[in-house]
């Protein structure tokens, strides 16, 4: 099985299988690549849609040449918990931020997020963050401020005067939640609009079935997140090893 980087060809093959329909499953069978190998090339070079083999060839070339010019890693940094791969962790990470980017995130908000989400405690101080992504505390402040907006984090008194940023067990339901007040806001101030508009013309017809579909949108999201909810506190099948160190 081949391995190190993916070269030009590859990635010529890959953009057609994507164009064919082909899973990443198939497309890694025939290139004789893991599928996380493709999973990852794809999702961080514009997705299966997106994806171009020349822009994700110039864009690795342009990550290869930042990785060089970076500060190299703290020997001393500790050993990943349960036995996890420092490497394989990193480039999840990257793959999760990508996805997140993706889904209208803004970048650094995206990798904070997928920082907290990513560690078993959920939580991070500001100094703790800054250090893993190398990015400068005022990034930090900005990105934290966005996703408390967004019910995505909150704040957490910790030892002395430093605060702690918390992602909880169920901030996909919080985020969803947030995303469904938000929505019924919009759906508010168009109902604003038709007697403005007047009644019956296009402009408040508009109006009104924006608000309609966005009323029901926003109802349905809050319900089905209600009746999922405890999905999200489901405990593992298996215990983590004892033995394994704990995360920060």
């Amino acid at each position: 099985m081949p391995g190190g980087r993916l070269t030009q060809q590859e990635r010529q093959q890959i953009a057609l299988g994507l164009a064919d329909g082909l899973a990443y499953a198939e497309i890694a069978r025939r290139l004789e690549r893991p599928t996380s190998t493709i999973t990852r090339e794809v999702t961080r070079n514009g997705g299966p849609t997106g994806y171009r083999a020349e822009v994700a060839q110039r864009a690795t070339g342009h990550r290869a040449h930042r990785r060089k010019q970076a500060a190299p890693r703290d020997p001393r940094a500790p050993a990943q918990p349960h036995g996890r791969d420092a490497d394989e962790v990193r480039a999840y990470e990257e793959v999760f931020t990508t996805v997140m980017i993706a889904s209208g995130m803004p970048t650094m908000m995206s990798r904070v997020a997928t920082c907290l989400i990513l560690t078993d405690s959920g939580s991070l101080t500001a100094a703790e963050l800054a250090a893993h992504l190398q990015v400068s505390p005022a990034a930090i402040s900005k990105a934290i401020a966005f996703l408390e907006s967004q019910g995505f984090v909150r704040r957490e008194r910790g030892e002395g005067r430093r605060e702690r940023y918390v992602v909880d067990d169920d901030v996909y339901y919080q985020s969803m939640m947030a995303t469904a007040r938000a929505t019924a806001q919009v759906v508010a101030t168009a109902r604003q609009g038709i007697p403005v508009l007047r009644p019956g013309t296009p402009a408040a017809t508009r109006l009104e079935n924006i608000a309609r579909f966005l009323d029901f949108v926003s109802e349905s999201t809050a319900r089905a997140a209600e009746q999922a909810r405890d999905i999200l506190h489901t405990k593992p099948t298996t215990a983590p090893d004892p033995g394994a160190p704990d995360d920060r």
